[in-house]
């Protein structure tokens, strides 16, 4: 089964305080017939995720604001990038000038934390909304229901691992997320269970393939949605029509 093209949804890459350069990534992603990828920084170039009680300073926004930006430049020389905003406790509202095509909202529940209840957390959020820039929202589970019911209702979400560590697959669904039309969910490192349950109840229009790279293998992941058996026009949909709706009808920054 072949397509066109074929996105990567959810790829770490960074040159900052880890070493996931482009350069070593994009073999991989061509072996695996890979065209394009949607692109974030790494968590460690965001914050320390290992202190709980991690203060902001200005190095870790200069760190922070480079790491977005080398995405942003891989796209400027032409790469098959999409870059995403990586957004923490600054809430750089300022950072969506440029043409970034999504944003990673992320963290664990062992990690610090948002500060939801800052202005500028509300501004950031109906940014984001405005511009339609789809968020690969990872969070605890009562965060994750905080931001997509209340924070952020309107906004294109996308969860990633199927929900794995936004409370887990059938959490969310009880919950009733994954009915809601503006809510997705991305493949990567989900069991084939629960990516088959998922195309069943919900339809191929609301998956998007990603791989999780470096914790998972492009190459494998991609062929977790092989054995889903598709048709053809559905396989298009999953590894790359959706996601390719969602970055191209990004509002451009005025």
């Amino acid at each position: 089964m072949g397509a066109a093209r074929i996105v990567d949804s959810h790829i770490h890459c960074g040159v900052r305080h880890v070493d996931l350069p482009y350069q070593e990534i994009e073999p991989l992603l061509r072996r695996a017939g890979i065209t394009d990828a949607c692109m974030f920084a790494p968590v460690e170039d965001i914050y320390d995720r290992d202190d709980p009680d991690f203060t902001d300073t200005d190095d870790w926004r200069r760190t922070r604001r480079m790491a977005n930006r080398y995405l942003l430049q891989l796209a400027a020389e032409g790469e098959p990038v999409f870059p995403y905003l990586f957004v923490w406790n600054d809430f750089a509202v300022d950072e969506l000038r440029h043409p970034y095509r999504g944003i990673k909202w992320h963290r664990h529940s062992y990690e610090p934390e948002y500060h939801y209840d800052d202005p500028r957390c509300a501004r950031m959020i109906a940014e984001i909304t405005k511009r339609r820039l789809p968020v690969v929202l990872e969070e605890s589970f009562d965060n994750t229901l905080r931001f997509v019911e209340r924070l952020a209702p309107e906004a294109v979400i996308v969860i990633p691992h199927l929900g794995a560590l936004n409370g887990s697959y059938h959490a969310l669904e009880r919950a009733g997320i994954w009915r809601r039309e503006n809510v997705y969910a991305d493949s990567a490192l989900a069991s084939l269970a629960e990516i088959r349950h998922f195309l069943e109840h919900y339809g191929p229009e609301k998956l998007l393939f990603g791989s999780d790279y470096p914790f998972g293998s492009p190459s494998q992941e991609l062929h977790k949605i092989r054995r889903m058996q598709l048709a053809p026009a559905e396989f298009d949909k999953v590894v790359a029509g959706n996601i390719l709706a969602l970055v191209e009808n990004v509002a451009t920054p005025g």
